[in-house]
């Protein structure tokens, strides 16, 4: 194969980009070696068929003779409002590799020109730590949040996580040593944020590559978290063919058509010299027709002389031809299995980080778990073991609990105790005392311990499991013959860090602190 000129490989790396920021300064690198950059993804939602697009480009920098890091940034996707659980960081991270290395077999990208970095591998060195503090000695509140604007989720009151986003992703540029970074154009504010203040610290200015944004199959920006915007990678075939059809295509219309930006973005770039773009259709509809060139087929389309539905069709090969070989990839149990560790299927998304919506009847989404407070605690009438709680759950409303903790505690120092209660319990009667719930508690073959909130948690509160929506106004009553509590009861426990657990997903409060308990890896109930 003949070596490319810096010419070609210029061309090559600024092919379908929206916006090049810093283009005489990788022409002067060019000139004498190859360029180096990184691709950054905060391993939140499930990637879509839009990881194409960037993915597309990946493979035209390798063609380029570039180094390649593709950077997992896990710390940012819990930054960003903690779109991802930190639970969940880890095996997102593993499912994030493992689908675009099966993405970049699909594009006939070779593996070995790649390299992989997970953020949190450096980014909690005492080197970038310290970095950070220096950034933020001489950062604006104002230029931060500026920077973020288009990529941070924006809350009325946002956490100070998002306002370091971006200077963190600004030192990624350095930590990596690259040359430039590749992102799409909704980045650019933090990459002008990084050419401005990298050089603050002695750094030097990065290169900038920006991708265009391209339309969902609904119209507008392609999100993970619209059903109807995007197609999964693992979708089946049929999926695909429902969500196709069901995408924005007007006649004629160019400008907000997701499956046309498709075909330019990542159809057209694999394809090899003399080959385009085929419709397949009756004579009577015109007939076959093969398009090498995109502005050819986007010309056709203009003006009307192709048919949306064709487009269409023709679109739904293509992608299947590429989804194909991920489907196979995933076809076994190992990748079974991290896919439901990473986006469990049983979970409904919530604010804290977003699992799948639910499924089953036998998930922590369908417990109402609320901090409560003893105010009373009583013997039993009837047994020697066991005593009466009254516990007040806020909004002026208390529970009569029997428990058993009278064996391991004495009746005072019960009183004032906070304690997470299951509220949404059916009442039963334990010895002839009506029980309206349930005192969570860790225990061993020595003792039982009600779980422990932590400190400033407010009465009423609701606990939620990572991941998971519990924290609905009503949650419905658990159904006792189904025995819902006894199947989410057989998975509490707690780590070695006596950290609570459903699963491998903390009890949380609101603000994202953990329920736990002095006694370790023992079950809860």
């Amino acid at each position: 194969m003949t070596a490319l000129t810096w010419e070609e490989k210029e061309q090559l790396i600024g092919r379908n980009l929206q916006e090049i920021l810093g283009q005489d300064n990788m022409r002067t690198i060019l000139k004498e070696r190859d360029l180096k950059i990184y691709w950054g993804t905060a391993t939140t939602g499930k990637p879509h068929i839009a990881y194409f697009v960037p993915m597309s480009k990946v493979a035209d920098f390798l063609k380029a003779g570039c180094e390649v890091t593709i950077l997992f940034a896990d710390l940012h996707a819990y930054l960003d409002n903690m779109k991802a659980p930190w639970t969940l960081l880890q095996e997102r991270t593993k499912y994030y590799e493992a689908v675009i290395k099966a993405m970049l077999t699909s594009l006939g990208v070779p593996l070995e020109k790649l390299k992989f970095v997970r953020g949190t591998d450096y980014q909690l060195s005492k080197e970038y730590t310290l970095d950070v503090y220096k950034l933020s000695s001489v950062v604006t509140q104002h230029d931060a949040k500026k920077a973020g604007a288009e990529v941070v989720k924006q809350v009325e009151h946002p956490l100070l996580s998002g306002i370091l986003y971006p200077g963190l992703q600004a030192l990624d540029e350095e930590y990596l040593k690259v040359d430039a970074q590749f992102g799409g154009v909704d980045q650019r504010k933090i990459f002008t944020f990084a050419e401005k203040y990298l050089p603050a610290l002695g750094y030097a200015k990065r290169i900038h590559l920006m991708n265009p944004m391209i339309p969902g199959l609904a119209g507008g920006k392609m999100s993970s978290s619209e059903e109807d915007s995007k197609i999964d990678l693992l979708d089946s075939a049929a999926k695909v063919k429902s969500k196709i059809k069901k995408a924005f295509c007007e006649p004629g219309n160019i400008e907000d058509n997701g499956l046309l930006k498709f075909v330019k973005h990542v159809i057209y770039p694999m394809f090899k010299s003399g080959e385009g773009f085929e419709i397949k259709r009756k004579a009577e509809f015109g007939g076959d027709k093969l398009f090498e060139k995109y502005e050819d087929l986007e010309t056709y389309f203009a003006s009307q002389e192709l048919h949306p539905g064709d487009l269409k069709a023709a679109v739904e090969i293509y992608i299947n031809r590429l989804l194909e070989p991920i489907r196979k990839a995933f076809d076994d149990d190992f990748h079974k299995q991290l896919t439901e560790r990473a986006y469990p299927t049983a979970g409904a998304g919530n604010k804290k980080g977003g699992a799948a919506q639910a499924t089953g009847d036998n998930t922590p989404d369908k417990v109402e778990l609320t901090v409560g407070q003893i105010v009373e605690a009583v013997k039993h009438p009837d047994a020697d073991t066991l005593c009466v709680l009254t516990v007040d759950i806020g909004n002026e409303q208390k529970k009569s609990i029997v428990s058993n903790l009278m064996a391991y505690f004495s009746l005072d120092n019960l009183k004032g105790k906070s304690v997470v209660t299951v509220t949404n319990m059916k009442s039963s009667k334990m010895r002839g005392v009506e029980s309206e719930g349930l005192v969570l508690c860790a225990f061993n073959q020595d003792k039982y311990e009600p779980l422990a909130v932590p400190e400033g948690t407010k009465i009423g509160e609701r606990i939620i499991v990572e991941g998971f929506d519990n924290t609905k106004a009503e949650v419905a009553q658990l159904n006792p013959k189904k025995k819902v509590w006894d199947k989410i009861q057989a998975e509490l426990k707690t780590n070695s860090d006596g950290e609570a657990l459903w699963k491998e997903f903390s009890l949380l409060t609101l603000n994202g602190d953990r329920v736990s308990s002095t006694l370790k890896e023992c079950n809860i109930k």
